[in-house]
C-alpha cells in the first residue's frame, strides 16, 4: 500500500514526510507560494513506480490533498484586486484543514464498514416462514389454556402492594463529626452536663463515637470532663 504518510519530499524549501509539510503549511510557517507542487506529484509518482503497485484508495487520498493545496495556492497568487472577489488566504486555510477532515472522517467510515462486512458477510439469515407454533393464530382458532378465575387471581396479586420491608437491622449512620455538633449545641445551651443524663439514652454505638468525640475536643481545648469515682458520673464542661 502506497500510503501518503509514507512519501518523503526533497523540496528547496523542505525536507520530509508529505504529512509534515501539510502541517507546517496550515501553521504557515513556509508560504504555500514557495512550495512548487509539481515536484510532489512527481515525488509520488517516482514513488509508485519504485513499489510497482497501486493503491486506489491511497491515490485517491494523494489526489484530495494535491487538488486542495493548488486552489489554496491559486487564490494566493491571485492579483490584490481580484483576490478581494475570493476567499482570502485564512479562510482558505480553514477550508483546507476541514476538507482533510472531512475525507479521514469517510475514510475511516469506509474501513470501519469493510470490517463489519468482513467479519458478518458469511451470516446468513432465515428466510422460511416461522413454524406454525410460532406464528400469529386468529382469535377464533386460540384454545382456552387458563381458567379466567385463575388468571384473574394471579393478576391480582401481581398488582397487589408488597408488604413494607424489615429495616429493623439498619443502623443510623453515626460520625464523630456529627456528634461533634451535638456536644457543641448542648455545652452552649448549658456549659455543664452529666454525661449519662444527656446521652444514656443513646445506643452503646453512639455512646462509644460519642466519647471520641469529647477526646476530639478537649484536643481543641473546647470542653474538659471530670470523673471523681471509677465508672462513676462524667460530667463534662465547656472550656
Amino acid at each position: 500500500m502506497t500510503s501518503v504518510s509514507q512519501l518523503d519530499l526533497d523540496l528547496d524549501v523542505f525536507q520530509g514526510p508529505f504529512d509534515l509539510l501539510l502541517a507546517v503549511l496550515l501553521r504557515e510557517e513556509i508560504s504555500l507560494a514557495e512550495v512548487s507542487l509539481g515536484d510532489i506529484v512527481i515525488a509520488y509518482v517516482d514513488r509508485l513506480e519504485e513499489i510497482g503497485e497501486v493503491d486506489l484508495e491511497s491515490v485517491t487520498e494523494f489526489l484530495v490533498l494535491v487538488a486542495a493545496l493548488l486552489e489554496l495556492k491559486s487564490r494566493l497568487l491571485l492579483p490584490s484586486e481580484e483576490a478581494e472577489l475570493d476567499v482570502g488566504p485564512e479562510e482558505a486555510a480553514d477550508e483546507l484543514l476541514a476538507r482533510m477532515l472531512e475525507y479521514r472522517r469517510y475514510r475511516e467510515a469506509a474501513e470501519v464498514l469493510n470490517q463489519i462486512f468482513e467479519r458478518e458477510g458469511g451470516t446468513l439469515y432465515r428466510s422460511a416462514p416461522p413454524p406454525a407454533e410460532l406464528r400469529r393464530a386468529a382469535v377464533k382458532a386460540a384454545v382456552q389454556a387458563y381458567d379466567p378465575d385463575r388468571l384473574g387471581s394471579a393478576l391480582g396479586d401481581l398488582l397487589a402492594p408488597p408488604p413494607a420491608p424489615d429495616v429493623g437491622h439498619i443502623r443510623t449512620t453515626v460520625s464523630v463529626q456529627r456528634r461533634l455538633s451535638v456536644v457543641r449545641d448542648l455545652l452552649r445551651s448549658k456549659p455543664t452536663l452529666d454525661f449519662d443524663e444527656a446521652f444514656g439514652g443513646e445506643d452503646r454505638f453512639t455512646q462509644a463515637v460519642t466519647l471520641f468525640a469529647l477526646l476530639e475536643l478537649h484536643r481543641r481545648g473546647e470542653a474538659t470532663w471530670t470523673q471523681k469515682d471509677t465508672f462513676g458520673p462524667i460530667e463534662v464542661k465547656a472550656s
